[in-house]
Protein backbone atom coordinates (compact mmCIF):
# COMPACT_ATOMS: atom_id res chain seq x y z
CA UNK A 1 0.00 0.00 0.00
CA UNK A 2 2.91 2.41 0.94
CA UNK A 3 4.48 2.00 -2.73
CA UNK A 4 1.39 2.66 -4.40
CA UNK A 5 0.72 5.79 -2.53
CA UNK A 6 4.18 7.06 -3.12
CA UNK A 7 4.33 5.45 -7.01
CA UNK A 8 0.66 7.84 -6.82
CA UNK A 9 2.66 11.34 -5.18
CA UNK A 10 5.45 10.67 -7.42
CA UNK A 11 3.24 10.29 -10.24
CA UNK A 12 1.42 13.72 -9.28
CA UNK A 13 4.42 15.60 -8.63
CA UNK A 14 5.60 14.60 -12.40
CA UNK A 15 2.23 15.35 -13.65
CA UNK A 16 2.41 18.77 -11.88
CA UNK A 17 6.14 19.78 -13.17
CA UNK A 18 5.17 18.75 -16.83
CA UNK A 19 1.97 20.21 -17.19
CA UNK A 20 3.27 23.44 -18.37
CA UNK A 21 5.02 21.83 -21.37
CA UNK A 22 2.26 19.89 -22.66
CA UNK A 23 0.00 23.05 -22.34
CA UNK A 24 2.59 24.99 -24.63
CA UNK A 25 2.50 22.02 -26.94
CA UNK A 26 -1.80 21.87 -26.82
CA UNK A 27 -1.57 25.68 -27.62
CA UNK A 28 0.70 25.65 -29.92
CA UNK A 29 -1.81 23.13 -32.11
CA UNK A 30 -4.49 25.39 -31.88
CA UNK A 31 -5.59 27.35 -34.70
CA UNK A 32 -5.27 31.45 -33.90
CA UNK A 33 -8.84 31.69 -33.09
CA UNK A 34 -8.96 28.76 -31.13
CA UNK A 35 -5.89 30.34 -28.70
CA UNK A 36 -8.41 33.68 -27.46
CA UNK A 37 -11.65 31.36 -27.63
CA UNK A 38 -13.69 31.97 -24.47
CA UNK A 39 -14.50 29.36 -22.54
CA UNK A 40 -10.95 28.45 -22.54
CA UNK A 41 -10.85 24.59 -24.58
CA UNK A 42 -7.88 22.35 -23.22
CA UNK A 43 -7.44 20.03 -25.69
CA UNK A 44 -7.69 21.34 -29.09
CA UNK A 45 -10.83 21.00 -31.57
CA UNK A 46 -8.40 20.96 -34.52
CA UNK A 47 -5.16 20.25 -34.58
CA UNK A 48 -2.91 22.73 -36.69
CA UNK A 49 0.52 23.49 -37.27
CA UNK A 50 -0.54 26.99 -38.19
CA UNK A 51 1.60 28.35 -35.70
CA UNK A 52 5.03 26.12 -36.13
CA UNK A 53 4.51 26.93 -40.01
CA UNK A 54 4.13 30.99 -38.98
CA UNK A 55 7.18 30.71 -37.22
CA UNK A 56 9.43 29.63 -39.77
CA UNK A 57 7.82 31.60 -42.92
CA UNK A 58 7.67 34.78 -41.33
CA UNK A 59 10.51 35.33 -39.35
CA UNK A 60 14.05 33.91 -39.49
CA UNK A 61 13.57 31.35 -36.61
CA UNK A 62 15.29 28.32 -37.92
CA UNK A 63 18.74 30.98 -38.72
CA UNK A 64 18.05 31.59 -34.40
CA UNK A 65 18.13 27.95 -33.91
CA UNK A 66 21.07 27.80 -35.73
CA UNK A 67 22.90 30.61 -33.94
CA UNK A 68 21.86 29.15 -30.67
CA UNK A 69 23.58 25.72 -31.37
CA UNK A 70 26.91 27.40 -32.67
CA UNK A 71 27.05 29.28 -30.03
CA UNK A 72 25.77 27.06 -26.91
CA UNK A 73 27.92 24.22 -28.66
CA UNK A 74 31.17 26.11 -29.28
CA UNK A 75 30.80 27.55 -25.49
CA UNK A 76 29.82 24.05 -24.20
CA UNK A 77 32.93 22.48 -25.91
CA UNK A 78 35.57 25.52 -24.67
CA UNK A 79 34.23 25.32 -20.68
CA UNK A 80 34.75 21.52 -20.93
CA UNK A 81 38.43 21.58 -22.51
CA UNK A 82 39.50 24.87 -20.14
CA UNK A 83 37.73 23.38 -17.07
CA UNK A 84 39.23 19.77 -17.75
CA UNK A 85 42.95 21.56 -17.83
CA UNK A 86 42.44 23.37 -14.60
CA UNK A 87 40.70 20.51 -13.01
CA UNK A 88 43.32 18.33 -13.75
CA UNK A 89 46.18 21.06 -13.07
CA UNK A 90 44.29 21.25 -9.02
CA UNK A 91 44.04 17.75 -9.00
CA UNK A 92 47.87 17.44 -8.41
CA UNK A 93 47.57 20.16 -5.81
CA UNK A 94 47.13 19.42 -1.75
CA UNK A 95 43.62 19.77 -0.82
CA UNK A 96 44.28 22.99 1.25
CA UNK A 97 45.53 24.80 -1.72
CA UNK A 98 43.23 23.32 -4.11
CA UNK A 99 40.68 24.28 -1.64
CA UNK A 100 41.63 28.00 -1.49
CA UNK A 101 41.56 28.36 -5.53
CA UNK A 102 38.04 26.38 -5.85
CA UNK A 103 36.64 29.35 -3.53
CA UNK A 104 37.80 32.00 -5.55
CA UNK A 105 36.14 30.05 -8.50
CA UNK A 106 32.50 29.98 -6.66
CA UNK A 107 32.59 33.34 -5.97
CA UNK A 108 32.81 34.13 -9.84
CA UNK A 109 30.31 31.50 -10.12
CA UNK A 110 27.59 33.69 -8.04
CA UNK A 111 28.34 36.62 -9.85
CA UNK A 112 24.96 37.39 -12.10
CA UNK A 113 25.06 37.10 -16.08
CA UNK A 114 23.44 40.48 -16.24
CA UNK A 115 25.91 42.36 -14.32
CA UNK A 116 28.28 41.47 -16.16
CA UNK A 117 26.53 42.60 -19.45
CA UNK A 118 28.42 46.06 -19.74
CA UNK A 119 32.10 44.82 -18.94
CA UNK A 120 31.74 42.40 -21.75
CA UNK A 121 30.41 44.32 -24.38
CA UNK A 122 32.88 46.99 -23.73
CA UNK A 123 35.45 44.58 -23.68
CA UNK A 124 34.39 42.45 -26.66
CA UNK A 125 34.25 46.28 -28.42
CA UNK A 126 37.60 46.69 -27.97
CA UNK A 127 38.16 43.39 -29.39
CA UNK A 128 35.97 44.02 -32.41
CA UNK A 129 33.92 40.52 -31.15
CA UNK A 130 30.87 42.59 -30.77
CA UNK A 131 27.40 40.76 -32.82
CA UNK A 132 30.40 37.95 -33.24
CA UNK A 133 29.79 34.05 -32.58
CA UNK A 134 33.33 33.52 -30.43
CA UNK A 135 32.42 36.89 -28.66
CA UNK A 136 29.31 35.26 -26.71
CA UNK A 137 30.90 31.90 -26.96
CA UNK A 138 34.33 33.72 -24.71
CA UNK A 139 31.29 35.53 -22.52
CA UNK A 140 29.60 31.78 -21.89
CA UNK A 141 32.78 30.11 -21.15
CA UNK A 142 33.69 32.71 -18.50
CA UNK A 143 30.34 32.32 -16.90
CA UNK A 144 30.07 28.42 -16.78
CA UNK A 145 34.10 28.22 -15.97
CA UNK A 146 34.15 27.99 -12.41
CA UNK A 147 30.84 25.83 -12.15
CA UNK A 148 32.33 23.39 -14.62
CA UNK A 149 36.03 24.00 -12.72
CA UNK A 150 34.25 22.26 -9.56
CA UNK A 151 32.19 19.82 -11.17
CA UNK A 152 35.24 18.19 -12.80
CA UNK A 153 37.67 18.75 -10.06
CA UNK A 154 35.55 16.71 -7.45
CA UNK A 155 35.50 14.22 -10.08
CA UNK A 156 38.89 13.94 -10.86
CA UNK A 157 40.01 14.03 -7.09
CA UNK A 158 37.86 10.84 -6.39
CA UNK A 159 40.65 8.83 -8.79
CA UNK A 160 43.00 7.13 -7.38
CA UNK A 161 46.60 8.43 -7.57
CA UNK A 162 47.89 4.77 -8.11
CA UNK A 163 46.39 5.21 -11.98
CA UNK A 164 49.20 8.33 -12.20
CA UNK A 165 51.79 6.34 -11.17
CA UNK A 166 51.36 3.40 -13.50
CA UNK A 167 50.45 6.08 -16.19
CA UNK A 168 54.02 7.70 -15.65
CA UNK A 169 55.45 4.35 -15.37
CA UNK A 170 53.94 3.41 -18.93
CA UNK A 171 55.59 6.80 -20.26
CA UNK A 172 52.41 9.06 -20.72
CA UNK A 173 52.98 12.58 -20.47
CA UNK A 174 50.77 15.08 -18.34
CA UNK A 175 47.98 16.07 -21.00
CA UNK A 176 48.06 11.88 -22.25
CA UNK A 177 47.03 10.83 -18.79
CA UNK A 178 44.66 13.70 -18.53
CA UNK A 179 42.85 12.30 -22.10
CA UNK A 180 43.40 8.98 -22.25
CA UNK A 181 42.98 8.15 -18.52
CA UNK A 182 41.29 10.52 -16.66
CA UNK A 183 38.38 12.37 -18.62
CA UNK A 184 37.86 8.56 -19.61
CA UNK A 185 36.59 7.90 -16.37
CA UNK A 186 34.92 10.86 -15.61
CA UNK A 187 33.02 10.80 -18.09
CA UNK A 188 29.86 10.73 -16.40
CA UNK A 189 30.39 13.98 -14.65
CA UNK A 190 31.74 15.48 -18.09
CA UNK A 191 28.19 14.59 -19.49
CA UNK A 192 26.11 15.72 -16.81
CA UNK A 193 27.81 18.76 -16.45
CA UNK A 194 28.05 19.27 -20.31
CA UNK A 195 24.21 19.27 -20.01
CA UNK A 196 23.88 21.80 -17.93
CA UNK A 197 26.44 24.16 -19.46
CA UNK A 198 24.23 23.99 -23.00
CA UNK A 199 21.04 24.05 -21.37
CA UNK A 200 23.00 27.60 -19.21
CA UNK A 201 24.33 28.57 -23.09
CA UNK A 202 20.50 27.64 -24.91
CA UNK A 203 18.30 29.48 -22.01
CA UNK A 204 20.69 33.01 -21.55
CA UNK A 205 18.83 35.93 -22.21
CA UNK A 206 20.84 38.85 -21.16
CA UNK A 207 24.07 38.65 -22.71
CA UNK A 208 23.01 37.43 -25.80
CA UNK A 209 20.74 40.42 -26.76
CA UNK A 210 23.18 43.05 -25.27
CA UNK A 211 26.12 41.30 -27.29
CA UNK A 212 24.17 40.23 -30.25
CA UNK A 213 22.29 43.10 -30.83
CA UNK A 214 21.81 41.95 -35.02
CA UNK A 215 18.59 40.15 -36.23
CA UNK A 216 20.39 37.44 -38.35
CA UNK A 217 23.02 36.80 -34.99
CA UNK A 218 19.56 36.52 -32.77
CA UNK A 219 19.13 33.19 -30.28
CA UNK A 220 16.10 31.53 -29.42
CA UNK A 221 15.49 33.39 -26.61
CA UNK A 222 16.27 36.80 -27.79
CA UNK A 223 13.98 35.56 -31.14
CA UNK A 224 11.39 34.70 -29.00
CA UNK A 225 11.20 37.60 -27.18
CA UNK A 226 10.80 39.84 -30.87
CA UNK A 227 7.97 37.83 -31.60
CA UNK A 228 5.22 40.67 -32.23
CA UNK A 229 2.11 40.79 -34.09
CA UNK A 230 0.43 42.44 -36.61
CA UNK A 231 0.03 45.58 -34.07
CA UNK A 232 2.10 46.59 -30.75
CA UNK A 233 -0.96 45.82 -29.25
CA UNK A 234 -0.93 41.84 -30.24
CA UNK A 235 0.86 39.12 -28.52
CA UNK A 236 1.14 36.11 -31.20
CA UNK A 237 0.53 33.06 -27.90
CA UNK A 238 -0.03 30.67 -30.85
CA UNK A 239 3.47 31.09 -32.32
CA UNK A 240 5.37 32.04 -29.04
CA UNK A 241 4.17 28.76 -27.54
CA UNK A 242 5.14 26.93 -31.11
CA UNK A 243 8.75 28.62 -31.10
CA UNK A 244 9.17 27.09 -27.43
CA UNK A 245 8.18 24.12 -27.94
CA UNK A 246 9.94 23.61 -31.23
CA UNK A 247 13.46 24.81 -29.33
CA UNK A 248 13.21 22.43 -27.04
CA UNK A 249 13.90 19.35 -29.28
CA UNK A 250 17.48 20.36 -29.36
CA UNK A 251 17.88 20.18 -25.70
CA UNK A 252 16.15 16.84 -25.70
CA UNK A 253 17.82 15.48 -28.75
CA UNK A 254 21.41 16.71 -26.92
CA UNK A 255 20.36 15.07 -23.35
CA UNK A 256 19.13 11.92 -24.93
CA UNK A 257 22.96 11.32 -26.99
CA UNK A 258 24.10 11.35 -23.43
CA UNK A 259 21.22 9.78 -21.00
CA UNK A 260 23.47 6.69 -20.57
CA UNK A 261 26.08 8.96 -18.94
CA UNK A 262 24.08 11.42 -17.27
CA UNK A 263 22.33 8.72 -15.23
CA UNK A 264 25.46 7.39 -14.62
CA UNK A 265 26.61 10.29 -13.03
CA UNK A 266 23.37 11.23 -11.38
CA UNK A 267 22.90 8.01 -9.52
CA UNK A 268 27.00 7.16 -9.14
CA UNK A 269 26.68 9.45 -5.13
CA UNK A 270 24.01 7.06 -4.28
CA UNK A 271 25.44 3.83 -5.08
CA UNK A 272 28.33 4.43 -3.04
CA UNK A 273 28.50 3.03 0.47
Amino acid sequence: MKKILLYLFMGLVILYCLFPFFWTILTALKPSDEVFSLPVTYIPEKFSLENAENVFSKRPFGRYILNSLIVAGGATVLTLWIASLIAFRLRSLDLEKAGRIQRWFLIGAIVPPALLAIPFFVVLAKLMLVNHYFGLILSYTALNLPFAVWMLHAAFRQLPKELDEAALMDGFSPMGRLFKIVIPLSRPTLSITAVLVFIFCWNEFILALTLMPSQLKYTVPVGISMLSGTSVYEIPWGEINAAVALTTIPVILFIAALQRWVIEGLTTGAMKG
